[in-house]
């Protein structure tokens, strides 16, 4: 291994990292023992299903179907996005903050994705972390608000571009929890409010 990949896998952020990571373990792990676009084969394993969760208090299912995709083709667009984002996220906030917005705002987004259920009388088995991701692209939203206009290499114009293109895209196709998104970007975005402070952000830049 060169220098240069030394040092590119030494910059990451660990716990971004780490997450990204398990996801896609998980769904190597479920691809072997199953088929991961089977709504049948995913309810088994830990999706996400508004009646099981409120009706058989099967609350855990609000976290593990976090770590579920349907698909390849959903884990890589999750798996790209959070890299990115969340790699960002962390390096600014710090570990302990990244994980309350990531899990924090996920949870509320899978909150959020039962009570649309059981609001609209549709129900259907859901997971990714897409609601999570959210959170993160909502509290990176606040940043940049924060920030007047500008994180890092991310900029006011290109998070609510972002935001906007996909809540369209959730809206415009099929099969798409919006609620989960919804919820996860609002969600994410008051965490960020409450544990993303100036003060505390310049007091951990002052530590180094």
């Amino acid at each position: 291994m060169n220098p240069q990949t030394r040092q590119a896998i030494r910059s990451l952020a660990p716990v971004n990292t780490a997450v990204v990571a398990v996801n896609i373990i998980v769904f190597i792990i479920m691809s072997l023992i199953g088929d991961t676009e089977n709504s049948i084969f995913m309810l088994t394993h830990g999706a996400s299903f508004a009646p099981l969760i409120v009706e058989g208090h099967e609350y855990w299912r609000l976290l593990t179907c976090m770590f579920l995709h349907f698909g390849v083709r959903h884990l890589f667009n999750n798996m790209l996005v959070l890299a990115f984002v969340g790699d960002r996220l962390e390096k600014s906030a710090g570990k302990v903050r990244y994980m309350i917005i990531y899990f924090g705002g996920g949870l509320l987004s899978s909150l959020a994705s039962v009570g649309f259920e059981y609001w609209s009388g549709d129900f259907y088995v859901s997971a990714g972390a897409s609601g999570a991701i959210f959170a993160v692209v909502g509290a990176v939203a606040w940043i940049v608000i924060r920030d007047r206009g500008q994180f890092q290499e991310i900029s006011m114009f290109q998070i609510i571009m972002f935001i906007l293109f996909s809540i369209y895209l959730g809206f415009q196709n099929g099969g798409v929890d919006n609620a989960a998104h919804v919820g996860g970007l609002i969600s994410g975005f008051a965490l960020g409010f409450l544990i993303c402070r100036r003060k505390i952000y310049r007091r951990r830049q002052a530590r180094g």
